[in-house]
């Protein structure tokens, strides 16, 4: 395989996706291989490189677990013990889950906390902590240890943790515990670091197709540890390789024990019906692709994407990172499939779902919603289509510019009886997720993304 047939692929579908700017990297056989393309801005225009920054979103995530890693094995941290005793000032509006979440629990998005509180808390030392302050406003969805729901509070307070534990503010925590002693040089949260190296900026396409810059580059300091980190593909790729390694850093060096390593990929709780995997190990989604486990994570900005896997059984990672919405989704998707089969032979499809059914369609219409977001389904015609919106009090009530709603996608039910369903068009093409019933038989709620949605009406009501 040619570095050259890489570099064609990514060209070719980041063209055909519309993408200005992408970064890809391959480690396969003991080597590295990237694939650059486009620019950075389309309003100031810089080629991208492999040492180009993007914003990674919710990759930041498997750092802020890897830190935690490194603090249980120091003795500082319990996986299974209560947060507060980390964090003893935490308030939620359920006081006895308060008492309940453990470590483990953030880590694996099994504490029953919404997806997250949107504000703004500075870009002080303060602000992590101003920000789980906020979080006794936060609607809880069930009980802790009861199911995962994808959360970004839950992050948020984990680099709580890390801060009460180490007495340093959480970017400088990882600096320490991760940046410094895997050479991680070129990884950052600020925007004053980032502002002086070359990076990108993330696109939103218009309705007319017209792309513009999504503004605010990054959110807020309060948001770091679910999201914040800004890095390259080449340092992605280092990530990777430690991740695939022995717990060892290039030069040698001790940074976690292999048994603790090893531990971050093993499954902790299971995922129903979920494009993100199977199961959820710590701070990792793993997924078995075509009979092969795979170890990742993705994460979504303001315009931009990225998606990293490994296959820790093969020594090989893919890393690939976007810069416009929302198609940089798919773009991510087709360049890890495609690297998949290329490299390894290994082949990831779509399920395919059952022909339109009526009363199976009736059943599910409806409108749904969570802390921030609705989720509505309607039959149209002979198929099911669904939107998500972000509500418009969250809105208006914000106080930068917030990505735009995803256009209606159609979707269908998958065969059996258990309520899945896979999204068939769209920038979501070939997410999944399922309805929930509740102890009367009727649909009570849907997951998307590992996101919980619960039923607020019916289409007709």
């Amino acid at each position: 395989m040619s570095d050259e047939t890489l570099s064609e692929f990514v060209e070719a579908t980041a063209t055909k996706f519309g993408i200005p700017g992408v970064a890809v990297g391959v480690w396969v056989d003991g080597r590295e291989v990237y694939a650059c393309h486009g620019v950075t801005s389309v309003e100031d225009p810089l080629p991208v490189g492999r040492d180009t920054l993007f914003v990674l979103g919710s990759v930041t995530k498997t750092y802020t677990a890897t830190a935690l890693m490194r603090l249980v094995e120091r003795g500082l941290v319990e996986l299974e013990a209560p947060v507060r005793r980390y964090v003893p000032e935490l308030v939620l509006a359920d006081e006895r889950a308060a008492e309940r979440i453990t470590v483990l629990n953030l880590l694996n998005h099994t504490a029953g906390l919404d997806w997250g509180v949107i504000v703004d808390t500075g870009e002080g030392d303060d602000a992590l902590a101003g920000y789980v302050a906020k979080m006794a406003e936060l609607e809880l969805i069930g009980s802790p240890g009861d199911r995962a729901s994808y959360s970004q509070a839950g992050y948020n307070l984990a680099g709580r943790v890390i801060e009460k534990v180490t007495g340093l503010p959480y970017e400088r925590a990882i600096t320490s515990l991760l940046f410094e002693p895997l050479g991680l040089s070129n990884s950052f949260f600020a925007p004053g670091e980032v502002m002086t190296r070359r990076f990108a900026v993330g696109h939103d396409r218009g309705q007319d197709g017209t792309l513009s810059v999504a503004r605010p580059w990054k959110h807020w300091r309060g948001d770091n540890p679910g999201g914040g980190l800004a890095s390259s593909v080449a340092e992605q790729l280092r990530w990777a390789r430690f991740h695939l390694g022995d717990g060892r850093a290039e030069d040698g060096t001790r940074v976690l024990p292999a048994g603790l390593l090893g531990r971050m990929r093993e499954p902790t709780v299971a995922l129903r019906a979920s494009s993100l995997g199977d199961a959820l190990g710590v701070g990792w989604f793993l997924r078995d692709v075509d009979g092969v486990r795979t170890v990742g994570h993705g994460g979504s900005a303001n315009g931009q994407f990225a998606e990293f896997l490994t296959v820790p059984g093969r020594d090989f990672a893919v890393v690939s990172l976007s810069n416009a919405g929302p198609d940089g989704i798919p773009f991510n998707q087709a360049v890890v499939r495609w690297a998949l089969q290329t490299y390894l032979g290994v082949t990831d499809r779509d399920p395919e779902p059952i022909p339109y059914d009526e009363a199976r369609a009736r059943e599910v219409t409806g409108r749904y919603e969570n802390d921030a977001m609705t989720f509505t389904v309607t039959a149209e015609g002979e198929g099911l289509r669904l939107e998500v919106l972000i509500k418009p009090e969250i809105r208006a009530g914000a106080d930068i510019e917030l990505p735009a709603d995803h256009a209606p996608f159609d979707f269908g039910l998958l065969p059996g009886d258990g309520d899945e369903y896979v999204i068939t068009g769209g920038a979501f093409k070939g997410q999944r997720g399922f309805f929930t019933r509740d102890a009367g038989g009727t649909v009570a709620g849907v997951d998307l993304a590992g996101r919980l949605f619960t039923r607020v009406a019916t289409a007709s009501a």
